[in-house]
């Protein structure tokens, strides 16, 4: 062999051992790192996969598009993750659970408790609420005051529910007699619906679901409390690491401490007791026999002005009930029980007149909303500006001058509607600027609206035809 052909099979020896030392470096440097956690996973795709169900407490569809309280709650979660939901509606209960267990989703958020027997299939994250099992019974029908009152067949469930693993624990514990039907394929609101018509005798709730349903539901009435609060949490697969459950239990902390999920609790669940009975139903009444003369004013005024027609129908209700001509002792009158001044204000010559007085009623609210600071964002901008709508801008001023020498956010409904009822009281009001008011009537009055407000948005955007049917067609349904 000559020295040229030598030294050619010497360059491509050498280039060859070359390669293969660059790809033994590559792999090695590759197999060195690190592989990314759950969390740092979800964050690089931008999308974090949540499981819920629609239902009241979970995710519906509000005013605005999507809401709920574990919407709201979610969607902050990933803000601060920096990513985006995708959410899922497994069609059952079981399949919910099922689909989290085998990790098809990131965790579930659906107002899932965290029972003993969950917990062997699931991981839960800390609790952010604690709710009550209730038994359910039909207004009017003889009501179970024990367990043992409970006859074989009377009591439905929900198949794969907290409550049926509650009733089989009950049984154990010394109420063999028990028995009960479960629904593999049913929500709770449909139990809840069989129930208000008279079809099923017994359902059981958690306490939050009862006090929200309760106001669709007229004649769903609680018979008694199966035991102590239950924990309420996120669920996540059981496989793989811990860090989205970490990081989520590191949120829930933080919006516990900081207020927010008071907040959100609040603004979810707080007026939600507020009606009764009695209330819920003359309000269906009332939208089935005067709503309709009224619906095209309130329409148009929330053209004039911006507002949701079913916000202004929301406040006209809790004002007059719809009346044209309600007048009351202190001389404010019509459909929006607007003053005199109120009336010359906004440009409104008669009161009476329903077109005119929700029209005026409508700009009148718009001037109170203008007068909040801007800095402040809805929901508190709104309550605050019913709360102004109702006592007078002066007095909701005061109160909040008294939310602030508290230390408390004067921006914040939460702690304004604390103090507004001080100015009831001598103590208190002598010494803010605008004196004396009945303090506790706005708490009441912005509580009452928001009940009307979500019955009417629900009723004007519910695929429910039946049920809708039903509440409209009053007390011999």
């Amino acid at each position: 062999m000559n020295l040229s052909a030598r030294s050619h099979g010497s360059v491509s020896i050498g280039l060859a051992a070359s390669l293969l030392l660059a790809g033994i470096l590559g792999l090695s440097s590759v197999l060195q790192q690190p592989v990314p956690n759950g969390l740092q996973r979800v964050q690089q795709s931008g999308v974090l996969v949540v499981a819920t169900r629609h239902g009241p407490t979970a995710y519906y569809d509000g005013a605005a598009g999507p809401d709920g309280f574990e919407y709201a709650l979610v969607e902050q979660f990933a803000r601060q993750l920096g990513v985006r939901v995708r959410y899922v509606f497994p069609p059952t209960l079981e399949e919910l659970l099922d689909a989290t267990a085998r990790g098809t989703v990131h965790f579930a958020a659906a107002g899932l408790t965290a029972t003993p027997q969950r917990q062997k299939h699931l991981n839960f994250s800390d609790p952010y609420d604690y709710v009550t099992e209730q038994l359910i019974y039909r207004r009017g029908s003889q009501r179970p005051k024990s367990l043992d009152q409970i006859a074989p067949g009377d009591l439905h469930v929900v198949a794969g529910s907290s409550h049926e693993e509650t009733l089989r624990q009950l049984q154990a514990d010394g109420h063999p007699q028990l028995r009960w039907q479960r629904h593999p394929g049913a929500g709770l609101e449909s139990l809840l619906s069989a129930v208000d018509e008279g079809k099923v005798r017994l359902t059981i709730a958690d306490s939050t679901e009862a006090d929200l349903s309760r106001r669709l539901y007229k004649y769903a009435a609680t018979a008694f409390e199966l035991g102590e609060p239950r924990p309420i949490a996120w669920a996540f697969p059981r496989h793989g690491d811990d860090s989205l459950l970490e990081a989520a239990d590191t949120f829930l902390a933080t919006v516990q401490e900081d207020g927010r999920l008071q907040r959100l609790h609040a603004r979810y669940f707080g007026h939600a007791r507020r009606l009764n009975f009695v209330d819920t139903r003359g309000f269906w009444r009332q939208v089935r026999d005067r709503l309709p003369q009224y619906q095209a004013y309130f329409e148009q005024a929330a053209a004039l002005t911006g507002i949701d027609w079913r916000l202004l129908a929301a406040i006209g209700y809790q004002e007059s009930h719809w009346e044209a001509d309600a007048v009351s002792p202190t001389g404010v009158r019509g459909i929006m029980m607007l003053t005199q001044s109120t009336a010359n204000q906004v440009g409104i010559q008669d009161r009476s007149d329903p077109q005119a007085s929700i029209i005026g009623g409508a700009k009148y609210l718009r001037t109170v909303a203008k007068k909040i600071p801007a800095r402040i964002k809805d929901p508190n901008r709104l309550w605050l500006t019913l709360a102004g709508y109702n006592i007078g801008f002066g007095h909701l001023e005061d109160a909040r001058i008294l939310t602030e020498r508290d230390g408390a956010n004067p921006d914040l409904w939460l702690e304004v509607k604390q103090r507004l009822p001080l100015l009831s009281q001598k103590g208190f009001y002598e010494t803010v600027r605008h004196g004396f008011a009945r303090g506790q009537e706005p708490v009441d009055y912005v509580d009452n609206i928001r009940n009307y407000y979500d019955l009417l948005v629900w009723y004007t955007t519910t695929k429910d035809l039946r049920t809708r049917a039903r509440l409209l067609a009053g007390d011999e349904a």
